[in-house]
């Protein structure tokens, strides 16, 4: 699968809804598309209804063509009070090009970026000395 950095042409962050979340998941259950959660059900014990922040990561091509966008998905945990969580997540072509656009201004863009790098990175509460 091939990576899609800041200056590809497929390169998107977004911000969803809760619900297009689950129409994600569905659309990737019935296309069995490896990257996923189990079910709806797994999905609603992770992730508080609320805004979720996509950003493509990676292209699945086949025959010349693309079959999936990975996507991270950075969202609002449902078991700890003011945490979050980020996994990956297939999404068809289809939706992927549907989806309205949160970079399209390269200062924002790139403070994106930096928010998805810390996330995968891991963050923690830190004291001041």
């Amino acid at each position: 699968m091939p990576l899609i950095d800041s200056a590809d042409a497929d390169f998107r962050v977004c911000e969803i809804s809760f619900g297009t979340l689950l129409e994600i998941q569905a659309e990737a259950e019935s296309r069995g598309f490896a990257t996923r959660w189990s079910s709806v059900e797994a999905l609603r014990g992770q992730v508080r209804p609320g805004a979720v922040l996509l950003q493509s990561l990676m292209r699945e091509e086949r025959g010349g063509s693309v079959r999936a966008y990975r996507c991270l998905a950075l969202f609002a945990a449902t078991d700890r009070a003011g945490t979050g969580g980020i996994v990956t997540i297939d999404l068809t072509p289809e939706r992927f090009a549907s989806l309205e656009r949160l970079d399209l201004d390269s200062a924002v863009g790139g403070a994106l970026v930096r928010v998805f790098a810390l996330a995968t990175g891991g963050l923690s509460m830190v004291a001041k000395a």
